[in-house]
């Protein structure tokens, strides 16, 4: 792969990788966005088991190379003007953004933020959009956590957490922990005292073509994820979603990337 090393719109360095040397312009580029906690890594095996010309994987700021210590840079809208600021480094026009997890909540930022720029999306377990209980409970969550590694390490501070979540989560996040860097990983957990949205109806005004595959645990409900496939005018729940048999980031691309491949081809006959 090739990597690239861009700047944010607040002159943060940010890293991404690609899987061609070059960028055709006049076609879109699939940007793939990881999870909170793995790297871009976790989403290698799917990209590679996907028909599409030209693939490009981000390490979002935080995770990774994006090495990013100040928790004032952790907003919604930063992540967006982070896609954006890729785009521009590739001189490409479109994006088709496929996100999992965090990822999902920043492809839908970035759709809203600039609908232009954002040809569809692929949402692989979309993050949870709470209430202002679930809000201030997501504030505690995320505060001990980044204590926890500054205090005792990446390793300790998860593995709490990882039991409540899908295996291959915690597949990808163990594989990440070695490249990671906690201070980095617990000023990223500071995301939590911005808001993505207030409610789904604020994600109406998405007309471009959507693939949902729904999540399967308690910060990424399946609910939710069906909730926001009826919401969307263009919007197609996958029959598939996050399952406890995906146990690896293998099995995570084997069972995924068929429906991706479908949805990418079928695309413009589908709406």
């Amino acid at each position: 792969m090739t990597e690239l090393r861009y700047e944010g719109s607040d002159g943060c360095p940010l890293y991404a990788f690609s899987l061609t040397d070059s960028i055709d312009k006049t076609k879109p580029v699939l940007i793939m966005l990881h999870g909170g906690g793995p790297d871009h890594y976790s989403l290698i095996p799917l990209a590679r088991n996907i028909d599409y010309p030209q693939i490009v994987l981000p390490d979002i700021r935080g995770y990774g190379r994006s090495i990013c210590y100040d928790e004032t840079r952790y907003k919604w809208e930063q992540y967006a003007a982070d896609i954006i600021s890729l785009l521009n480094y590739l001189d490409c026009p479109k994006a088709i953004l496929c996100g999992a997890g965090i990822g999902t909540t920043i492809s839908l930022r970035t759709t809203i933020s600039a609908p232009d720029r954002i040809d569809s999306l692929i949402l692989i377990s979309i993050e949870d959009i709470e209430d202002d209980e679930a809000k201030m409970a997501e504030i505690k969550f995320l505060d001990e956590f980044a204590t926890n590694v500054r205090a005792y390490g990446l390793e300790v501070a998860w593995a709490p957490i990882l039991k409540n979540l899908s295996p291959v989560i915690g597949d990808m996040v163990r594989d990440a922990i070695p490249r990671s860097d906690a201070d980095s990983i617990a000023a990223a957990a500071a995301i939590g005292y911005d808001r993505a949205f207030n409610n789904i109806n604020e994600l109406s005004v998405i007309s471009a073509p959507v693939l949902i595959i729904p999540g399967a645990d308690e910060r990424h409900p399946t609910e939710l994820a069906e909730d926001i496939g009826k919401l969307l005018p263009n919007g197609y729940i996958s029959p598939l979603s996050m399952s406890g048999n995906i146990q690896s980031v293998e099995d995570f691309s084997q069972y995924f990337a068929p429906i991706i491949n479908t949805f990418l081809r079928t695309i413009h006959n589908l709406w």
